[in-house]
């Protein structure tokens, strides 16, 4: 007999395999300028965007897009009644407000602590997940914030001290829980706007006259 829960691990897998190949937005948006950055993600997302609507009122579109496609998507990603986007698509949008409203500083940590720590999470817990929290369980969100920390110690600094570390480590508690509770919001939005936005406000509160758009990145 073959085993479903086997299967949907396997196809779990193949997908976070996918995921983190988006870790190359921040590695390419750490060499090159913002401008540059929204010149390229704006089309793609946009383009993304387009053919995942599309999808859902033009068949031909709908019958090349699961051809390819399928084997990629949750079941709520296929559902004609709610309509819901892409995983893919939501990164590229997730992508391109991170780098539209903070500077280069936060979204080289918030999009990170996305892409490796939810991968993390989504793998450790369909394995390992036997303690419930919040919509998940304790052992993939423990995995989450484990990562989100050593992301935190490895992403640039401003070079402003010890309590960056602490900034990082208090949004990636905050991406745990976005990522842990059952919101509305896709998580691949809610997490980096969310850790981002911690981020920011924190950086802002601890270091009040400091220009983070400005700022060199060490």
């Amino acid at each position: 007999m073959i085993d479903a829960g086997h299967i949907d691990y396997k196809a779990e897998v193949a997908r976070k395999g996918i995921h983190l190949t988006s870790l190359s937005i921040p590695v390419i948006y750490y060499f090159i300028e913002r401008d540059l950055a929204l010149a390229i993600l704006v089309p793609v997302t946009l383009a993304f965007l387009t053919v995942d609507l599309l999808r859902y009122y033009h068949q031909p579109t709908a019958t090349l897009f699961y051809t390819i496609f399928r084997f990629m998507l949750r079941k709520h990603e296929q559902d004609h009644s709610v309509k819901r986007l892409n995983g893919a698509t939501n990164v590229l949008i997730a992508a391109t407000l991170c780098v539209l409203v903070f500077p280069k500083l936060i979204v080289l940590t918030a999009f990170p602590i996305l892409i490796i720590s939810d991968s993390a999470a989504a793998l450790i817990g369909r394995q390992f997940g036997r303690h419930p929290f919040m919509g998940k369980s304790i052992e993939g969100s423990l995995a989450f914030f484990l990562s989100g920390l050593a992301v935190v110690f490895f992403t640039p600094k401003a070079g402003f001290g010890t309590a960056e570390y602490l900034i990082g480590g208090a949004a990636a508690l905050v991406g745990t829980i976005a990522e842990a509770g059952s919101w509305k919001v896709d998580d691949n939005l809610s997490i980096p706007l969310s850790v981002g936005a911690v981020m920011w406000g924190l950086y802002l509160l601890i270091y009040p006259t400091a220009d983070l758009f400005a700022v060199a990145i060490h």
